[in-house]
């Protein structure tokens, strides 16, 4: 089974910790999970699933190049911003 690269950008709020759940739950073949949100989050530990333990990244600094799949619950004006640079990496 194929494995993909994951980022989850708004990971530290609350619609983000439950795409980090779902993903969990329904066992979503994940190779490498990226939590990124705003450098005010970076450096947070996030628990999800039962025991699963994640490190946010900061957005700003964040490259999207090897990420193969792209959950966003950002707000509307960071959407904007970065989900065009997500693309744009691949």
């Amino acid at each position: 089974m194929k494995k993909y690269n994951i980022a989850v950008v708004g990971a530290s709020g609350n619609v983000g910790r439950e795409i980090l759940n779902i993903l969990n739950f329904r066992s979503f073949p994940i190779q490498e999970l990226h939590s990124v949100a705003s450098s005010k989050s970076e450096g947070q530990k996030i628990i999800y699933g039962n025991d699963k333990e994640t490190v946010i990244k900061d957005l700003e600094k964040f490259d999207f190049k090897n990420v193969d799949i792209v959950f966003s619950s950002a707000g509307s004006e960071v959407s904007k911003k970065f989900i065009p640079k997500a693309v744009k990496s691949g």
